[in-house]
């Protein structure tokens, strides 16, 4: 079984990935890395056109956040998941002919891609999808981060940037909620009770 788990930065993705991959025993992979592993063998012009968000990576979140709209942010987002559906695709097909379970997670993880892969592997597929909306209590949350070198507090100095993310990550969560309403996927809202719903999701993706 190949399990997905997608949806904006900062939402439990990997923390929900961390959790499934103990419970099953099985290898779990961010999409992040498929990325990591296609940058060397494109030139550098062609990457920040394929991966725009990579682009817009600036000295730090005060800087990038005063210089992009959360709109430009997540368009940038988006097209670096577009690109990366083909290897995401390659990897789950690789797996599925080598008889392997695995869990991917990632940004790069939408509805329509797995719409598409559960076309093709109707049998093999599971996955869910997590979002946040209340931007107040993101901003309030993060603060209290306990993430090993979390990039929104490493690289942010400044209190107004802190809203700013929050309107992105809450606004992407749009996208992520009516997406998988439209495919008819599971997608649980992370704003409050994260470890139920943490253990809500991995209930659902162990089910028979």
């Amino acid at each position: 079984m190949i399990y997905l788990i997608g949806g904006p930065p900062k939402c439990g993705k990997t923390t929900l990935a961390k959790k499934l991959s103990k419970f099953l025993g099985i290898p779990w992979i961010s999409t992040d890395t498929l990325q990591c592993v296609i940058k060397p063998y494109i030139d550098k012009e062609t990457f920040f056109k394929k991966f725009p968000a990579s682009s817009q990576r600036e000295k730090d979140n005060d800087e990038k956040y005063l210089k992009y709209s959360s709109v430009e942010i997540i368009v940038a987002y988006q097209q670096q998941a577009k690109t990366i559906y083909p290897a995401i695709e390659m990897f789950v097909a690789c797996e599925i002919s080598d008889g392997n379970d695995f869990i991917v997670e990632g940004y790069h993880v939408e509805p329509e891609l797995v719409s598409e892969l559960s076309k093709k592997y109707p049998n093999d597929i599971k996955s869910v999808f997590l979002f946040k909306s209340d931007r107040k209590k993101f901003i309030c949350d993060i603060r209290k981060s306990s993430t090993p070198n979390d990039w929104i507090i490493a690289r942010t100095n400044n209190e107004e940037t802190y809203p700013k993310i929050a309107d992105m990550v809450c606004e992407y969560g749009d996208f992520f909620e009516k997406e998988s309403k439209k495919y008819d996927f599971k997608i649980l809202n992370m704003d409050n009770d994260f470890d139920d719903k943490i253990k809500e999701s991995v209930d659902y993706l162990m089910a028979d």
